[in-house]
C-alpha cells in the first residue's frame, strides 16, 4: 500500500461534474482529489474483500444477538419502535448496501465503525474512480469496484420481492444526499423499477388513510430513504412510521448497526478478534477515541491519549457515547487515509479512500482514487 502524487487531468472539475460529482468542491477546496492515488497489491485488496465479508457476517450475528438478549437500552432503541424492528429483521427484508470504515496499513485491518443506514461517498467510489481509472489506466488499470453491477443487482432482488414503484427521498438540496440517492435511483431503474424522487418534506401522512402520500396523493409502498431513522423518528410523522404499511429501504433492522452501540457488542461477542478494536461504554483507561452513539460524518469525536485530548471534532451531537481503543491513522506523508469498503446486498463490494490532513476523517475530508496491481 502506497500513496502515490500524480497530475489531475485539466478539465478533471468539469469531467467529475458530468458523472454526477457535481460536489468536487468543499468550500473552495477540492473534494475529489485526484493530485493522488493509493496503490496496493492483488494480495491486500484479496485481504480487504474477505476480512469485509468476515465483517458483515459478524454484524448479523450481533442483530441476531441484540434482539435475542433484549438490549434496546444500550442502543437507546425506545421500546415503540422494538416490534417493528423485529418484523423487519424476522422477515430479513433486504438491505441494499452499507461501510464499514477501515483502519488499514497495509497489513492489519480494525473496524472504526459501520455506516449502516445512510452511506454517502458512493458516487465517488462507484462510478467517478472508476472512470478515472479507465481514463488514465484503460484496460491496463484495475481496482476493487465491482459497487455498481452489484447495486443493480441488489435493486432487482428487491424488485422481485415487491413490485415495480420505488419511491426515492432524501434532503431536496442538490447537494450531496440529494446527487446520491438520484444515482442510488438511477441504479434502480437499471433494474426495472419506475421511480419517483421527492424531498423528504414533501412526504405527507393521510390520517384517515393511516397511509403514508407522495405530493402526489400516491400511496409509498416502497420508498428507499437517504435520512437517518434517528432523525425520522423526531419528526411530526415519526410516531406513524412504524405502523405504516410503507417498507422503507433501509429496514428497520439496519437501526442496529447504524449505531456505534454496535461496536461494544461486537467486542464482546468476539472478544480480541484481529479485525475489531476493543470498545465499551465507559472508558476503561487514559488512552480512547470518543464518539457519540449517533453521529455522522466525523462529528463529536475525541481522541484521548495518555490523559489529554490530542484531537477533537465539533458538531451537534452529544451523548451517550462509546469509548473504542485507540488507534491513530496510518500517515502516509502527513495524510491519514480511512478505507470505505462497501457491502453491497450482503457482499463486499469495492473500495473508497477518504483521507485528512488531521487524525479524524469529517465531512471536508478528500476523496482519493486508488488501483491495485
Amino acid at each position: 500500500m502506497q500513496r502515490i502524487s500524480t497530475t489531475p487531468r485539466p478539465d478533471w472539475e468539469k469531467v467529475v461534474a458530468d458523472q454526477g460529482l457535481t460536489f468536487h468542491l468543499t468550500d473552495g477546496r477540492p473534494y475529489w482529489d485526484e493530485s493522488a492515488f493509493y496503490e496496493f497489491s492483488a494480495a491486500q485488496i484479496d485481504h480487504l474483500e474477505a476480512a469485509s465479508q468476515e465483517l458483515h457476517e459478524m454484524c448479523l450475528a450481533a442483530v441476531e444477538h441484540v434482539i435475542a438478549r433484549d438490549l434496546w437500552a444500550q442502543f437507546q432503541i425506545p421500546d415503540s419502535l422494538v416490534p417493528w424492528i423485529t418484523s423487519s429483521w424476522g422477515r430479513r427484508e433486504r438491505s441494499i448496501y452499507g461501510r464499514f470504515d477501515l483502519w488499514f496499513d497495509g497489513r492489519d485491518i480494525k473496524l472504526l465503525e459501520y455506516n449502516a443506514d445512510t452511506p454517502t461517498g458512493l458516487i465517488e467510489a462507484a462510478v467517478v474512480q472508476w472512470e478515472w481509472l479507465k481514463n488514465r489506466w484503460g484496460d491496463a488499470g484495475d481496482q476493487w469496484n465491482s459497487i455498481h453491477e452489484r447495486l443493480i443487482a441488489a435493486w432487482a432482488g428487491l424488485r422481485s420481492e415487491s413490485g415495480d414503484f420505488l419511491h426515492v427521498t432524501s434532503i431536496d438540496d442538490g447537494d450531496e444526499d440529494f446527487m446520491t440517492a438520484n444515482y442510488l435511483r438511477d441504479t434502480a431503474v437499471q433494474a426495472g423499477f419506475s421511480t419517483h424522487y421527492l424531498g423528504i418534506d414533501r412526504i405527507a401522512w393521510h390520517p384517515a388513510r393511516r397511509r403514508f402520500l407522495d405530493e402526489r396523493g400516491r400511496e409509498i409502498g416502497l420508498i428507499f430513504k437517504l435520512y437517518p431513522y434517528e432523525w425520522m423518528m423526531r419528526e411530526e410523522f415519526g410516531t406513524f412510521v412504524p405502523n405504516a404499511p410503507t417498507r422503507w429501504v433501509e429496514p428497520p433492522w439496519k437501526m442496529i448497526l447504524s449505531n456505534k452501540a454496535l461496536l461494544v457488542v461486537l467486542w464482546e461477542l468476539f472478544p480480541d478478534h484481529p479485525l475489531l478494536l476493543r470498545a465499551a461504554l465507559e472508558p476503561w483507561g487514559d488512552s480512547y477515541a470518543r464518539k457519540p452513539l449517533l453521529a455522522r460524518e466525523g462529528a463529536n469525536v475525541s481522541l484521548v491519549e495518555n490523559g489529554a485530548r490530542v484531537f477533537e471534532t465539533g458538531g451537534m451531537y452529544s451523548g451517550p457515547f462509546v469509548y473504542q481503543e485507540l488507534r491513530m491513522l496510518p500517515d502516509f506523508g502527513g495524510h491519514f487515509p480511512v478505507l470505505g469498503s462497501w457491502i453491497v446486498d450482503g457482499q463486499a463490494a469495492g473500495l473508497g479512500i477518504r483521507e485528512d490532513s488531521g487524525l479524524i476523517t469529517g465531512n471536508g475530508s478528500r476523496f482519493v482514487p486508488h488501483r491495485f496491481v
